[in-house]
């Protein structure tokens, strides 16, 4: 264990490290609660501290509920912080008066510190695989309930945080290098969004380009067959290998990447292709036939998902860098899409305003603060700042003459005696 700085120079060297630390985490200036911008996309903290399990934004978080125990829940889209509102008993100190209950926002089981399909808390200290977002619902799942390895045993409770560099909860590149654990059947690096079968049973483009190329999907052909990747027209594994097993799939099902269709093949039958058109064609559809592997998944999958979903897959899908330019755009297509407007669109999530004072020392911040005081208070806290300098250096002189180490008792020992000497003048 460190025996702390040895002087006053390491003191000072410590404190700077101290104060740029501080400011790579909390670069902002937290002095708003963002409930005057409505619902937005924002990083919302879930107070286990208050009684009604409800959100608060990162300003709250820190200026209202500083010493209550609190959840990270990420960023959550549509949502307007509870803070100031009727539904928390404690008040908020950034919003003026109590707003009413918000009735948009959602609680899902996230605000009850549940995660994943397997509803359990998420605990640090133990915790040993990534947990990976929805892009959809935007809970979070383990990656052996997405099938992408087995669950491993709980670590040790980690050491104290002194004794331990910063790690990121829920951070996809730097889970497997500091759990120990081996690669997953899909890492960080091969796709870019994650969407649940819950929520791609909802979505009928996202269903119709589930297990093709770029919607990767993962797969089993039964109880003792391995896991596999489903991005095509048959399931592979990591090495690239195929596994016949799974489906026998006719010829005329392979799906193709990009094979134009008309809406349906009845409104064209029967029409004289001399006569004119009405209205203009409408746009052929360009999404990849159905995979029928991916197809059978979705369509038996139960209501209600176990851990490890069906013996075939729980039906996830795992979209590849630039899913989003190639969802076809058709008449039939696009209304799903536009009923979920992250799926066209990437999102802009809210930060506060950057704090101006972040990364300035000690000094720095005592001058501004003085700054901002009326002149005769500025004077007044010069003046005892400068009699309590004097009064330390006449303190701390014998020590110095005496070639005595200046340990932190006797620093606390003359504050203590400054305390009193107020004291008693008061």
């Amino acid at each position: 264990m460190s025996s702390g700085p040895s002087s006053l120079n390491d003191l000072i060297a410590s404190q700077e490290d101290l104060l740029q630390e501080a400011a790579l985490a909390l670069p902002h200036e937290f002095s708003r609660c963002t409930f005057s911008l409505g619902p937005i996309r924002q990083a919302v903290y879930l107070c286990l501290t208050c009684a009604t399990p409800r959100g608060i934004c990162s300003s709250c978080s820190i200026a209202c509920h500083t010493d209550h125990e609190q959840v990270e829940l990420f960023p959550k889209r549509n949502f307007r912080c509870d803070c100031p509102t009727d539904a928390i008993p404690h008040a908020c100190t950034l919003n003026k008066g109590i707003e009413v209950e918000n009735s948009t926002n959602e609680y899902g089981q996230n605000f009850r510190a549940l995660f994943c399909r397997c509803s359990k808390p998420y605990d640090p200290k133990t915790e040993r695989e990534t947990m990976i977002q929805c892009l959809a619902c935007e809970d979070w799942f383990h990656e052996s309930c997405l099938n992408l390895r087995e669950r491993p045993s709980p670590r040790e409770p980690s050491p104290e945080p002194s004794d331990l560099d910063t790690t990121v909860a829920h951070d996809d590149d730097r889970s497997d290098t500091s759990s120990g654990l081996p690669s997953p059947l899909i890492s960080a690096e091969d796709y870019d969004a994650f969407v649940c079968f819950a929520c791609v049973s909802k979505i009928d483009t996202l269903r119709r380009y589930a297990g093709t190329k770029g919607a990767i999907m993962v797969v089993s052909g039964g109880e003792n067959s391995l896991w596999r990747k489903l991005e095509g027209d048959s399931p592979t594994d990591s090495h690239g290998s195929h596994d016949d097993s799974l489906v026998d799939i006719d010829d005329s099902q392979q799906p193709t990447t990009k094979r134009p269709r008309s809406r349906s093949s009845s409104q064209n039958a029967g029409r004289d292709p001399k006569r004119p058109r009405t209205s203009a064609s409408p746009s052929p559809c360009l999404a990849p036939t159905v995979n029928s592997t991916a197809e059978t998944i979705l369509n038996n999958q139960p209501s209600r998902l176990k851990v490890s979903g069906s013996s075939q897959g729980a039906g996830d899908v795992f979209l590849t860098e630039g899913w989003r330019q190639r969802w076809c755009r058709c008449s039939h297509c696009l209304p799903s899409l536009q009923a979920h407007p992250y799926l066209l669109d990437e999102e802009d999530t809210y930060e506060p305003p950057e704090d101006p004072d972040s990364g300035l020392s000690l000094e720095e911040l005592g001058l501004r603060a003085l700054e901002r005081l009326p002149r005769d208070r500025t004077i007044d806290g010069i003046r005892a700042f400068n009699d309590m300098r004097d009064g330390l250096m006449e303190y701390l002189r014998p020590f110095a003459q005496e070639g005595k180490v200046v340990e932190e008792a006797d620093v606390n020992r003359f504050f203590e005696a400054l305390k009193e000497s107020k004291r008693a003048q008061s």
